[in-house]
């Protein structure tokens, strides 16, 4: 309150003054907190051209808590070398000392002390000297006591490295009168009431000013977690390119549709439990195409469609097997496969963005789930031209635009590539992505027509997610320790696309 006792007292101080007051003097005179005077301070500001308070840093220097107990109990080395009597004392029996360690090492540093290793009962410390100046203790009584500029630069940075001694920044105003400056403040009103209107009396009564710059109070509301957001991008990207998004609401999948109908063999590393969530109720799926099933064994076991297969027992056991989905190609399948059974064939462009789940070992970039986005378009005769040309269309949409491909091996896809970004913050490429054309041991078993080529890339939402928020700990993203202001802060994701130029017409 601007009427309160500390501003009062101000105002009486300031009158009394020729130029004007320092706030942490005043409250050190006062002998109160110096916030108190700062509150005060404030509250007149707030009364308009009462007084005029400008802003000050100064830095001085500080005792810290360990600094305190020398300054009044002396140092460390002191301690010890007073310990020591003339006949001496076991090493053993100082070590356990308040201030043994630290002790022991200054006062060896100083000379004050030595050790005699050939003592009948252990090592055994002496006095060198019969006395001894505490200089830290000097020092830092100079320092609280107010006089730290009578110590050399070399004496500071020493405490300092010690933590005995610490700079602080302290800020305080230097307050003057202002144009209507007064000693007697009136209680400004901040509302205009019926009874003033009536009575005529709010015209002889002060009105604080309206502060028309201040923010209104943000209503309660709902907050959508960083990774919706950017989900949303991406979401939107791929609708403005024409996808449509996959049904991928199953989280439990059976191993055939994760592994076996991307032509994925049943003795790859991937399918061990090492890497792979398999459940144990429901151990197996009850439910497969089976006609599909004995196509894609025999192109596994036997070949087939222009290759030679895997050559190996395939078991419809281990297809059977229920797992948490490691991919959403999974996703991708299903829906090829659906596709294959209606005739005649029409190309599609499908999209998904959906949870996955791996044995991963968890570190600041890797969680057991995360999140992966797939883009899958079918049509006759693509090639990896069109693979790049769709990536590169998808990139700068997120505004990527300078990309690089690299050679790769999936097992569904051949070609393969990954997608390389340079990034402009790191200075270097950094992978973006992967992709590559679905292999027709995956696509012909399924019953599409052998001149439809199918193209696929995916990448993860959690990395971008973290690149765009800022954020270098995944599980700062995701998880049990995410801190929920952090959800209620983010601001709206914006992927940085810039507009394309509209393309130019050629003369005919």
């Amino acid at each position: 309150m601007a009427d309160g006792p500390v501003a009062e007292l101000l105002l009486r101080r300031l009158e009394a003054s020729d130029g004007g007051l320092d706030s942490a003097e005043l409250a050190a005179e006062l002998g109160m907190e110096h916030q108190a005077v700062v509150g005060a301070v404030k509250s007149l500001q707030a009364l308009g051209e009462v007084i005029e308070a400008e802003l000050r840093s100064t830095k001085r220097w500080e005792l810290t808590v360990e600094g305190e107990e020398i300054a009044r109990e002396g140092s460390h080395e002191a301690r010890v070398f007073r310990s020591i009597p003339p006949e001496g004392l076991a090493q053993s029996e100082l070590m356990r000392l308040p201030s043994g360690k630290v002790g022991f090492s200054k006062a060896m540093s100083n000379k004050w002390i030595r050790v005699d290793k050939s003592a009948a009962d252990g090592p055994r410390v002496f006095r060198v000297v019969d006395s001894m100046e505490d200089e830290v203790q000097r020092r830092l009584q100079l320092v609280r006591g107010g006089q730290a500029e009578k110590l050399g630069e070399k004496e500071r940075s020493e405490l300092r490295k010690r933590k005995l001694l610490a700079e602080v920044t302290l800020k305080t105003y230097w307050v003057s009168k202002g144009s209507a400056f007064s000693t007697s403040i009136s209680k400004q009103e901040t509302e205009l009431s019926p009874e003033m209107i009536s009575s005529g009396s709010w015209r002889d009564r002060p009105f604080k000013p309206y502060n028309f710059l201040a923010h209104g109070v943000l209503p309660d509301s709902g907050h959508l977690h960083p990774l919706l957001k950017v989900r949303s991008q991406f979401r939107q990207i791929f609708l403005e390119m024409g996808f449509t998004e996959m049904p991928t609401d199953n989280f439990i999948e059976s191993s055939f549709w994760n592994f076996d109908a991307l032509f994925q063999p049943q003795q790859h590393p991937a399918r061990d439990q090492h890497d792979t969530f398999f459940l144990r109720d429901p151990a197996e799926a009850l439910q497969l195409p089976m006609d599909y099933v004995q196509r894609v064994k025999r192109t596994h076991s036997q070949g087939g469609y222009g290759s030679q297969g895997y050559k190996y027992n395939w078991k419809l056991d281990e297809a059977r097997k229920n797992l948490l989905r490691t991919h959403t190609t999974s996703a991708s399948a299903r829906a090829l496969y659906r596709l294959a059974q209606k005739k005649p064939f029409t190309p599609v462009k499908y999209f998904s963005i959906d949870r996955v789940f791996r044995n991963e070992t968890l570190d600041a970039t890797h969680l057991a789930e995360f999140h992966q986005i797939e883009g899958v378009v079918a049509d006759h005769g693509l090639t990896l031209g069109h693979l790049m040309g769709v990536l590169r269309e998808f990139f700068t949409k997120l505004g990527i635009t300078q990309l690089r491909f690299k050679p790769a091996y999936n097992p569904y896809t051949e070609p393969s590539m990954e997608v390389f970004s340079y990034h402009q913050g790191l200075k270097k490429w950094v992978e973006v992505g992967n992709s590559g054309v679905f292999r027709p041991e995956m696509l012909l078993p399924m019953g599409l027509p052998e001149n439809v080529s199918v193209i696929a890339w995916g990448l993860s939402l959690e990395r971008p997610t973290m690149i765009k928020y800022g954020i270098n700990n995944i599980r700062e993203l995701v998880g049990h320790k995410v801190n929920l202001q952090m959800v209620y802060d983010s601001p709206l994701c914006r992927l940085d696309a810039e507009p394309r130029p509209p393309p130019t017409q050629e003369a005919a």
